[in-house]
């Protein structure tokens, strides 16, 4: 891979923790509401179908069968009804105050600050994300990992989510990065691994949860310090 000038990331989950900060924005929300006593949950119990929501609507968005607006009136609706909780006004609530709380809690994923000090004096960096324009901004600029980035695209900014290949087109001209010279890292094995390698980018996929999905000429990894080997 030595012809790689830019590298590309995922940013929810590839860099910053989305799962560990959304973790404990819920926790604070849940204790501000004082969700397990007027309801019975501890918050180990409703974590799960949270989770479950969050991560199957998102699916939903990326194969363009949901919106992003869809998504927001459906999670924690979702999640409470599952739970055995039935209170719309609290889903909404949640929904509200969720954006903005989540963003006071920015750990990165392990070894994300290591790496990005190894990448940033060889390569230009940048990120694409599916996630929120407003959120991934604040994410961004109130975390470790402000300043890395050469450019950020934002899948708000023309409507078009990951795999398509549209936004990688995007990416490339915001960047003026060329694809052959380009590599795209990230934790979604659809979105970020297929959809790179679609475009015709290189790619590394990053399992943090184990899927073992596997494509030809796409590295695996399982750790962000693995990347040193390729880069």
């Amino acid at each position: 891979m030595n012809t790689i000038k830019h590298v590309f990331f995922d940013l929810d989950n590839t860099l910053w923790d989305f799962r560990k900060n959304a973790r404990f924005a819920l926790a604070e929300l849940y204790i501000k509401y004082d969700v397990e006593n007027r309801y019975g949950f501890t918050f180990e119990e409703f974590h799960p179908h949270y989770h479950e929501s969050n991560e199957g609507l998102w699916a939903l968005i990326r194969d363009k069968k949901i919106t992003k607006e869809e998504l927001r009136a459906r999670r924690f609706k979702e999640a409470f009804d599952n739970l055995g909780i039935d209170n719309d006004a609290l889903a909404r609530i949640f929904e509200d105050e969720y954006m903005e709380t989540i963003t006071n809690y920015n750990e990165v994923v392990d070894g994300a600050m290591e790496l990005l000090n190894y990448l940033k004096p060889k390569y230009k960096l940048h990120i694409i994300t599916n996630g929120f324009i407003e959120v991934s901004k604040r994410k961004i600029e109130t975390s470790d990992l402000n300043g890395y980035f050469d450019t950020v695209t934002y899948a708000d900014e023309i409507q078009i989510l990951k795999p398509d290949p549209r936004i990688y087109s995007y990416a490339m001209e915001k960047s003026g990065a060329n694809k052959k010279e380009s590599i795209y890292i990230g934790d979604d094995w659809i979105a970020d691994a297929v959809g790179a390698k679609a475009f015709g980018m290189s790619a590394i996929f990053f399992d943090r949860l184990d899927d073992n999905f596997e494509m030809d000429d796409v590295p695996t990894i399982k750790h962000l310090d693995e990347v040193r080997k390729f880069l």
